[in-house]
């Protein structure tokens, strides 16, 4: 009795008619191996929090800011408040006024990192300090951001002439003494800025002092210029891509190229470049608070803080560790996110 199926002989050269059906449903999903479209920030977010140390810089900038901006709301000393009979206490201690505060059953909240040679609260002090460090670091980021990334993108983008005189005039800010520039300009807007800060709604001008606004005046002077020969480079090598001729072909305006399609591919560079400058300004500011050409007193500064620390450092080192500690911590981090953001947005990394 014959079978209901044949066995097909293998050495038949005839077709098996079964071989050319359509496929199935299931059939034509297993063979998709293509993965979800996404955007290009969708993407980087994801590689971003795949990166446990960037995730973790992350978490400790905002710890950070928490500190610094959030806290000192609800701290119940002021940074520029001095408590008599306070003066260099230790970590957790009180005062004698205090202690009896405390026998006679009012609450006193404890001097954590104890006080300085004024009866000021150190904690409180350090708070604002990281809060004058960061401020510092992040406005002076987006200014040489903003600075920068203009005059590099022009100066790459039209090349020739226009790019060896604007080269050339960097290299002549490269020369100039930074330190110099800004007790010369402390000096010089001492005296307009005293008069302005009078005007209402500019008095944070007196509380920061001449000092500080002059070194903001240098960052937009002459710290941008590093950032200007990155994005001069990166310019460079884009603007020779078809899609930067096909836009020029469609009658886009050189203004709209570069702020479209070469600075829009910059963004890698931009964003690491820019997060990595943070540290670089708090590390300046810190380093001229400790010379003495930082905030005005008595707002403090991690700089101004481990430097008046020196004088007592055998008896309270802890005074001149937590400011250090402090600026430490904020580098570091800034230094791994920048990393992690770099990674995570420049397209050439991409796997």
């Amino acid at each position: 009795m014959e079978t209901a199926e044949k066995k097909k002989n293998i050495l038949s050269l005839q077709l098996n008619v079964d071989d050319f059906l359509p496929a199935t449903s299931d059939e034509k999903e297993s063979l998709v191996i293509m993965r979800e479209s996404v955007g290009f920030w969708q993407d980087g977010l994801r590689r971003f929090r795949k990166n446990k140390i960037a995730m973790t810089a992350l978490v400790i900038v905002l710890i950070i800011m928490v500190f610094a901006f959030i806290i000192p709301a609800f701290y119940p000393y002021a940074y520029e408040q001095q408590i008599k009979g306070s003066e260099r206490l230790g970590v957790m201690q009180y005062s004698a006024s205090e202690q009896e505060r405390m026998a006679s059953g009012e609450s006193v909240f404890p001097h954590i990192l104890g006080t300085d040679q004024n009866g000021r609260d150190y904690a409180i002090r350090v708070m604002v300090g990281a809060r004058v460090s960061m401020t510092v670091g992040i406005v002076a980021s987006v200014i040489i951001l903003l600075i920068g990334a203009t005059y590099g993108a022009i100066a790459g983008y039209f090349g020739g002439m226009a790019d060896m005189i604007m080269m050339r005039i960097v290299d002549i800010l490269y020369t100039i003494p930074d330190v110099l520039i800004i007790i010369l300009l402390a000096q010089v807007l001492e005296y307009p800025l005293q008069t302005l800060s009078k005007v209402p709604g500019f008095g944070w001008i007196g509380a920061l002092g001449p000092n500080m606004v002059s070194m903001f005046v240098v960052f937009g002077l002459l710290y941008w210029v590093g950032m200007a020969r990155i994005i001069r480079g990166q310019i460079m090598l884009l603007k020779q891509n078809e899609y930067v001729t096909a836009a020029s072909a469609m009658g886009a305006t050189n203004g709209r190229i570069i702020r479209k399609h070469l600075l829009t591919n910059c963004i890698g560079t931009l964003i690491v470049t820019t997060t990595l400058q943070i540290p670089s300004s708090i590390f300046t500011e810190s380093f001229l608070s400790f010379l003495g050409l930082g905030v005005q007193a008595p707002m403090p500064s991690l700089g101004s803080l481990a430097s008046n620390a020196l004088n007592g450092f055998q008896t309270y080192p802890e005074k001149l560790f937590a400011p250090a500690f402090m600026i430490f911590v904020i580098i570091l981090s800034f230094n791994l996110l920048g990393d992690g953001l770099r990674d995570a947005f420049d397209p050439k990394l991409k796997a």
